[in-house]
């Protein structure tokens, strides 16, 4: 069976070979590339299943390329950026970035974000059984004795990022939303602070100007609100920052109790 493939674009020859070591260590296949001529022939060649993409490429924009990887098709994208790039990341996850990783990182945070994108994405990992199809695109998988966060019918799947909907239809949501989303579910019906909420998501330095919160939660309302301009779960507490109004059951499923 062939190796899931990784296309890794960065203009630094260092940060590839890490990103190789790294990731074929874990039994992925690696292709590298830094010019956006080459990411684009090989991704309308297929045979890649994810890209990690520095967004300050050296001559060319790592936001320009995910805009036109994003005209031919729907790879998998994870941004690597530097810490403070706060508007390129916000912009590259508008563009349709599945997650993001902040430069200085750590190799094990990089393969827990390959392996929960591309389980979202039903792309196979490394070590699947032959016998084990990858999970299609929407369908959703039920790990014995996961923990799930209910509220409203809705129900989120903290172990592998997935939220449903009252109907039982999955919502596609980045890794970031999820996160954002899983602050408001351990913690409903407080008032968290903007700096809080952004310290509990990513843990990065932010400052009074830095409206990334405040763009990540219009995303967020978008998905799970009826109306996302008259939001009845997210609220905003003008002047400090948000609370989550429903109530949230925490459950696991029979197999883990008997355990």
């Amino acid at each position: 069976m062939a190796a899931t493939k990784i296309l890794v674009v960065d203009d630094e020859p260092g940060v590839r070979a890490l990103l190789r070591r790294c990731l074929e260590g874990d039994g992925y296949g690696v292709i590298e590339s830094e010019t956006v001529a080459d990411v684009l022939t090989r991704v309308h060649d297929g045979g890649v299943d994810l890209i990690t993409l520095d967004l300050n490429l050296g001559g060319e924009s790592g936001i320009e390329i995910a805009r036109l990887v994003r005209q031919v098709s729907d790879v998998p994208i994870i941004m690597v950026t530097g810490r403070g790039d706060v508007i390129d990341r916000v912009v590259g996850l508008e563009l349709g970035a599945d997650d993001y990783i902040a430069k200085p990182f750590h190799l094990r945070e990089v393969l827990a974000r390959v392996r929960s994108v591309l389980r979202r994405a039903g792309r196979r990992l490394p070590g699947d059984s032959p016998g084990q199809a990858p999970a299609a695109p929407g369908t959703v998988t039920d790990p014995e004795g996961q923990e799930t966060l209910a509220f409203e019918g809705f129900v989120a799947r903290p172990a592998t990022m997935e939220l449903l909907d009252p109907s039982g239809t999955p919502i596609e949501l980045t890794s970031g939303d999820f996160r954002l989303l899983q602050v408001f579910l351990e913690r409903p019906r407080r008032v968290l602070s903007r700096e809080q909420i952004m310290d509990l998501v990513s843990g990065t330095a932010w400052s009074p100007l830095d409206r990334t919160i405040d763009n990540q939660v219009a995303r967020l309302r978008k998905k799970i609100e009826a109306v996302a301009g008259d939001p009845k779960f997210i609220k905003t507490v003008r002047g400090v920052g948000y609370t989550f109004t429903p109530h949230v059951t925490r459950a696991v499923s029979p197999a883990a109790s008997r355990q």
